[in-house]
Formats: structure tokens, C-alpha cells, sequence
């Protein structure tokens, strides 16, 4: 079957959901084990709080660095290729990962797999976009993100069972057999799609200097509150990942085919739908990682019984998520992209009752419900605003672009966040420092949380229900013209609010 005709329903449309949900649900379910195995490997390999952000940052640096580009050797090569090469490329790093005997190569491994996981992720957005007919791909990905956000969630319980049963070592090599899986699948069932008119190269050049970009700031961030900011590691990091970020921009202004076509962010919905994922998910990292360490080593849960804590969202975005998507298609993604980070804000107020001594139904549960609503409408239609708001052939690009948001959010909360809430050293380990510490970031992330909502209400409302394709993005200017904007004069086929041309 060609790629843009797949119905709702059908068997390969099945099939092809299933492949989608099981590669990026496996990526998401070795974050959130990680999360929860976090405790355990610090005792283990004895790793303080610095070593235990690299072990979430490592995997979330090379992730947000490489998924740009990733998304567009997708559009070059296919998107059924990469999408393969990656999930083959991360079930063998996570043998590595399994294996690791410190937490350097721990570290180590966890870059490598976010290698494969930056070919992963935005792999199955693209092939989702590009496979179903466009009047059903917000349903698509609803299910998408409700069925993988549910390997989000039961991912801490599935991690405390490993632990308690074995060691946190197979939360890694669990991975082995659903790459497999995910394989024979994707080999058997998905349509192969490319872009015709990408560019036969990627900007290698541009994703090497992003990379170290982000690898700098993240290097500073983790490193100041232990090294101080007056070490040597420190300014270098910082100063030089600042000027390589700046170069990154300057160089997509400057390049004849862009990594990111900057004319994709005179679209505000795409600019906006992007900058709520961008806070919206650091306030989601940071609290999923923080809240398995509060249970644990405050209120004293077992990895399994933290884990079991977090299957109220389970259910809730097994059962929402999909209506969401449909929902947002039907009226419009705006009312829920407003309402659902507030209630996420709300949610994770009211998360302040988890403290030493506090009930599971009355301290814990009350936050993860409101929480777990707030979730559920936000996921499924800010995904498919973000792709919507770009043309079709710009689906890996897009894709790629909401993915690197997304994990760029999440890897500057976790680098940040310890040191604000004061968690420095193996202050993790007293539950009095931990409690302390979870209080003040629990602000912080309901105020991020709610900026999201208030980002959303620039959005296009009608970006999901028009037939028509999104504005293409203007050609990019060559060296020397109007590097200020994307185009050569103001734009006059970019759609506002109301969808009228400017």
C-alpha cells in the first residue's frame, strides 16, 4: 500500500500502529525504568547525584542532539530504514548498558543508546504522518501517544519488578527482545516513505556543531553546582557550548538546505506548539524522575510499590489519550493545549501532600489523577499540532524538530533542577535533604507547567480540521541576504490565528 492512504482500521493500519508504538514505547520505557532503578545503581556503582543526572543526560543529550538530524535521514534514506537501523542500533547499546561494571561506562552506554534512540523516535511520528490518509492522522497519533505513553507510565512498575526480581541490570536488557520484535514488524508491515526532493546529504556539519552545543551548556550546568562555576570545565563548557549553539543558528540561515528550515518557525503554531512541549516536558521529566526518588527514599516504597504508584496516569492515557487526538481534530487542538497544562500545574500542586508519613490515597493519588488528566489532553494534540502546521514533506524535519524540544526540555530541568531544589552530592539519600528538595522543585515545574497553558492560547485552532497542505516553507536566503528572517521580503503566504493569509 503506498504511503498517505492507510485507513483507520484496516489491518496494516494496525499493523503499522503497533510497529510505531512498540519502537517508541520502547525508548519510553527504559527512561522511566531508568528513573525508578536510579536509587539502585547509585548504591551499586556508588554514583553521587552528578553521576546519576549523567546517567539520564547522557542518553537525553545525544537523543536531542542527533534527532534533528535523524529526522532527516529519514526523509532521505526512508523512513522505515532508519526507523529499523535504529531500533537495532538501541537494543545493542542497551546490551551495553546492561553490562556496564562502573557508572563511566555506564555513561558511556547511554550516549550510544541515545544514538539509536534519535533514529527511533522520530521515526515513528514520520511514519504515522506519511502512511495515513490525512484526515485520520490526529486519531493516529492519539493512539500513538496514548498506547506509547503508556509504556511511559507503567515503565517504574516494570522496573521495580526487574529490580526486586533480579538486578536493574535488566531494565536494560529487556530492550533485546522487543527490538527484535520491532524489527520483524516494521521489515514486514510498514510502507517505506521518503522525501523526493530532500536533499541527498545531510547537514552533518550543523549537527555536529548543535551537539557540542548542548553538550557544553549540559556539562556546565551539572558540573557548576559541584565544581563551581569558576572551574576551568565549567566556563569552557558553558562559554563554548553558547557560541557552538549560536553557530547552529547562524549556519541554518546560511546553508542552502538547512537541518532546520528556518521558515518552518514563521508558522506561530509550529513555533508556539514547540515552545509549550519545550517547558511542558521539563516539568514532566523532572517530576517523574523526582517523584520515584521521594517515594523511595523519603516515604520509604519499595521500587515496586513506587512503581505500582504511577498506574492511575497508566490508565488514564491508555483510555484518553486516543479520544484526545480526536477530540482536537473535531474542535480544535487549542482548549485542550490550554486546559491540559494547567491541569498538569494543578496536578502537580497538589503533589506537595507526597511527604514523609503521607497516605498513598490521600497524599499521592489525588496529584497523579489531576496530573494524569492534564497528560492525557495534552500529549496527542500537541503532536499532531506541531506536524500539522508543517507541510507533509517536512514530516521527518518536524517530527525531528518536537522530538529535540521535548528532550532538550527535559535534559536542562534534570541538569538544572537538582541544583535549585539544593540536591547536590548524595544529598538524595537523606530523606529530610530529599523532601526539602522536592518541595521546591515541585514549584518550579507547576510554574513551567502553566506557561505552557498560557503559550497555547497563540495557537491556530483550526490547524487540524483544513484539508488544505500548510504554507511551504520559504526557500532559505543564500549567504549574505536578509539574514534576519527566513525569506527574501515579509512573508505572504504564512496563515495567522484566524487562517487568513498576512
Amino acid at each position: 500500500m503506498s504511503a498517505g492512504t492507510l485507513t483507520w482500521g484496516s489491518p496494516q493500519a494496525k499493523a503499522v500502529l503497533a510497529t510505531t508504538i512498540l519502537g517508541s514505547g520502547m525508548a519510553m520505557l527504559d527512561g522511566t525504568i531508568v528513573n525508578v532503578a536510579l536509587p539502585v545503581i547509585g548504591r551499586e556503582l556508588e554514583a553521587s547525584v552528578a553521576g546519576l543526572q549523567w546517567i539520564l543526560d547522557g542518553y537525553l543529550l545525544s537523543l536531542a542532539a542527533l534527532i534533528l538530524v535523524a529526522g532527516s535521514l529519514g526523509d532521505i534514506f526512508g523512513r522505515r530504514r532508519v526507523f529499523v537501523v535504529g531500533t537495532i542500533w538501541f537494543g545493542l547499546a542497551s546490551l551495553l548498558c546492561g553490562l556496564a561494571p562502573t557508572t563511566e561506562l555506564l555513561v558511556a552506554a547511554r550516549v550510544l543508546q541515545g544514538v539509536g534512540g534519535a533514529l527511533l523516535a522520530p521515526g515513528a511520528l514520520a511514519i504515522l504522518q506519511s502512511a495515513f490518509r490525512r484526515d485520520q492522522r490526529a486519531r493516529a497519533i492519539g493512539a500513538w501517544s496514548g498506547l506509547s505513553g503508556v509504556a511511559t507510565a507503567v515503565g517504574p512498575l516494570i522496573g521495580g519488578l526487574l529490580i526486586q526480581a533480579g538486578s536493574w541490570r535488566l531494565a536494560f536488557l529487556i530492550n533485546l527482545p522487543l527490538a527484535a520484535v520491532c524489527v520483524w514488524l516494521a521489515v514486514r508491515h510498514v510502507p517505506e516513505s521518503s522525501d523526493p526532493e530532500a536533499a541527498r546529504r545531510p547537514d552533518v556539519l550543523s549537527a555536529v556543531v548543535g551537539a557540542l552545543g548542548l553538550a557544553g551548556v549540559t556539562a556546565a550546568l551539572v558540573e557548576a553546582p559541584v565544581r563551581g562555576v569558576s572551574d576551568p570545565l565549567v566556563l569552557v563548557g558553558g562559554i563554548g557550548g553558547l557560541v557552538a549553539m549560536t553557530v547552529f543558528c547562524v549556519l541554518q540561515t546560511r546553508r542552502a538546505v538547512p537541518l532546520v528550515p528556518p521558515g518552518l518557525f514563521a508558522n506561530r503554531t509550529f513555533l508556539l506548539s514547540n515552545a509549550l512541549t519545550l517547558v511542558v516536558y521539563a516539568a514532566l521529566g523532572s517530576i517523574m524522575v523526582l517523584l520515584v526518588l521521594q517515594l523511595q527514599v523519603s516515604l520509604g516504597y519499595s521500587p515496586t510499590a513506587a512503581g505500582l504508584a504511577g498506574l492511575p496516569i497508566t490508565g488514564l492515557m491508555l483510555v484518553l489519550s486516543a479520544r484526545s487526538g480526536k477530540l482536537a481534530q473535531r474542535i480544535g487542538p487549542r482548549l485542550q493545549l490550554v486546559v491540559g497544562p494547567f491541569l498538569i500545574a494543578a496536578g502537580i500542586a497538589l503533589l506537595h501532600l507526597v511527604t514523609p508519613g503521607a497516605s498513598y490515597l490521600t497524599g499521592v493519588l489525588p496529584g497523579l489523577i489531576v496530573f494524569g488528566f492534564g497528560l492525557a489532553a495534552v500529549v496527542a494534540p500537541v503532536t499532531a499540532t506541531v506536524l500539522a502546521a508543517a507541510p507533509d514533506r517536512y514530516a521527518g524535519v518536524a517530527s525531528g524538530v518536537n522530538n529535540a524540544v521535548a528532550r532538550t526540555g527535559t535534559l536542562l530541568a534534570v541538569a538544572v533542577l537538582p541544583a535549585v531544589a539544593g540536591l547536590t552530592g548524595d544529598a538524595y539519600t537523606d530523606p529530610v535533604a530529599m523532601t526539602a528538595g522536592w518541595q521546591v522543585a515541585l514549584v518550579v515545574c507547576a510554574v513551567l507547567a502553566a506557561l505552557g497553558g498560557v503559550l497555547a492560547l497563540g495557537i491556530d485552532n483550526s490547524v487540524l480540521g483544513s484539508e488544505e497542505q500548510p504554507a511551504e516553507v520559504p526557500e532559505q536566503p543564500r549567504p549574505g541576504e536578509c539574514l534576519s528572517c527566513g525569506v527574501e521580503g515579509p512573508p505572504t503566504h504564512v496563515r495567522n490565528p484566524v487562517n487568513k493569509p498576512v
